[in-house]
């Protein structure tokens, strides 16, 4: 056999090989199945199932694209999308999982802390983008004569070396530069020090508002990447750990 015969033999030999392999499929992350919202890509839309009205058009909003989703590590059912107030039902377990992650990370997040800087300067006032401030002791009188947190009062001048708190606060509809963000778009709010550091061993004693709500006119919960990645990982922890036990 010369040459030119065996390389035609040996192409063929591979060729014949190659068509018995089978046909290789890319898995692309736009071809997912769980579509997110059209306002916010972070929050899945997946079809709620607890729904026993299969005429009526009902979607359990989370933020893992897990499927079948956790009902319990969801947002809410909403009944349109985007959600409204009117048509959004909020789930009670996931704003205490929110809390608990502000709680621990909110005084972490790069943008608080530039915020906490600013708050503390010689020029300080009041900080609506990620916090609004409000003078240290009023804010403490306040509170004691009204037995509510440090956002039941946003008013009187802040900063300037003397401490105070900042607000954490919804990303969906920030105020104008040195306004207070609406009291439902407030998380809770940290203690900042008149150095600009946060008190309570840098924990910055975050304290919930009791007022923040989920879905307003201005759209559906937002949080800093930082923040958000930190509930993420969190959802993902309590989504395992519910996987084991029925496991």
């Amino acid at each position: 056999m010369n040459s030119n015969t065996f390389l035609s033999t040996a192409r063929c030999a591979r060729c014949s090989r190659s068509s018995l392999r089978p046909p290789i499929t890319l898995r692309l992350r736009a071809s997912r199945s769980v579509s997110t919202l059209p306002n916010n890509p972070h929050i899945y839309i997946h079809p709620d199932p607890s729904s026993s009205t299969p005429n009526t058009t009902k979607s359990l909003l989370s933020l893992l694209p897990t499927t079948p989703p956790t009902p319990s590590l969801a947002l809410g059912t909403t009944t349109s999308i985007p959600p409204t107030p009117s048509t959004f039902t909020e789930n009670p377990s996931f704003l205490p999982i929110l809390q608990s992650v502000l709680h621990t990370y909110a005084a972490l997040d790069p943008d608080i802390k530039q915020q906490a800087a600013a708050f503390a300067s010689p020029g300080g006032f009041n900080l609506g983008g990620g916090g609004g401030a409000q003078q240290q002791h009023s804010s403490r009188r306040r509170r004691a004569e009204s037995g509510a947190g440090p956002t039941s009062s946003q008013g009187g001048a802040g900063g300037a070396n003397r401490g105070g708190w900042i607000h954490v606060s919804d990303t969906r509809n920030p105020p104008d530069w040195g306004r207070i963000a609406s009291p439902e778009d407030i998380f809770g709010s940290l203690e900042v020090d008149g150095d600009g550091r946060f008190v309570d061993g840098g924990s910055g004693n975050y304290q919930a508002s009791g007022t923040y709500r989920m879905v307003t006119r201005e759209g559906i919960l937002g949080l800093p990447p930082f923040l958000r990645e930190r509930l993420v990982e969190r959802l993902r922890e309590l989504e395992q750990q519910m996987q084991q036990t029925k496991g």
